[in-house]
């Protein structure tokens, strides 16, 4: 059996990286969930009136909770800056992931020929050094792991195989899943939006109607906003369109790949589709408005 390389037997940085990229994502979701839903309670809240001892209006101060916990989760979300941790972790650890992988495969600047391990923990090493430090900490030592040395050692046909199962097409299924996906919630949040739109008018109506004096239709104004936000925050359309390009650019770098039989247009050949990939990343993170 060929010596596979799964995201385990990548070096502890990457690790590290991907936890810190996972932790800040979980935490600015839930920020902004948070954020939202209070937005609209206050909305709701406002539309009523409950006075107690004919000197406090309740609904009133459940409106102004409401606004001040929108306010903290703002100030926290400005202050421990989730998103930060999320877009630099998930860059150092997909780099740190490319780079493994080109070492691990014998791929340029990496070659067989070269003086790879100090080269690689070079390489690592420049990461570091460029990573933010306020979001990115590094608690372990530079290592190459006994599954990339292995990998590293076989012959050219074993790492071309593992190459393209274990990277390029888990690689493009991924991006082939996360491009159905995200379309398909694209879908779901338009037709939602609509929907809510199409309420707002008729309650619109139903108020000008005089049919009732509660301000509902200021109420699907805060639902509508709080879901156009939520809808650009995860960005489905464009995350959707992006993933299926990078799902067919893949499967052109498969074909080209899969009968090479020489070490050095292999060299080449893998560094080329390492630099597709990173491509794919740093285009997330311009979208994200990531520098």
């Amino acid at each position: 059996m060929p010596p596979q390389l799964k995201d385990e037997d990548l070096p502890d940085l990457f690790k590290a990286a991907d936890a810190t990229s996972l932790n800040g994502q979980k935490l600015y979701l839930r920020g902004t969930k948070l954020r939202l839903s209070f937005a609209v309670l206050a909305a709701v809240l406002a539309v009523f009136s409950l006075e107690v001892d004919g000197k406090w209006d309740v609904a009133a101060l459940g409106v102004a909770l409401a606004f001040l916990a929108t306010l903290l989760v703002e100030i926290w979300l400005l202050l421990s800056k989730p998103e930060r941790d999320w877009y630099d972790g998930r860059a150092f650890a997909e780099s740190i992931k490319t780079l493994a992988w080109r070492y691990s495969v014998a791929s340029a600047p990496f070659s067989i020929q070269s003086e790879a391990e100090q080269h690689f923990v070079n390489e690592i090493g420049k990461l570091i050094a460029e990573a933010p430090s306020d979001s990115i900490v590094v608690s372990s030592p530079v290592h190459i792991t006994e599954r990339m040395i292995a990998l590293r050692q076989a012959p050219l046909e074993v790492r071309r195989e593992v190459y393209l199962k274990g990277r390029i097409e888990d690689q493009l299924k991924w991006y082939s899943r996360k491009s159905r996906f995200n379309v398909r919630l694209a879908r779901r949040w338009r037709v939602a939006l609509i929907t809510i739109e199409g309420v707002g008018v008729i309650l619109a109506i139903l108020k000008a109607g005089q049919v009732f004096s509660i301000d509902f239709p200021g109420i699907a104004a805060a639902v509508l906003g709080a879901g156009s936000a939520w809808f650009a925050v995860r960005q489905y359309e464009s995350l959707g369109r992006a993933y299926a390009f990078a799902a067919n650019d893949l499967s052109t770098v498969y074909a080209r790949l899969q009968h090479i039989s020489e070490e050095g247009v292999w060299a080449q050949e893998v560094a080329d589709a390492e630099e597709a990939i990173s491509r794919e990343h740093t285009m997330w993170r311009a979208s994200r408005g990531a520098s």
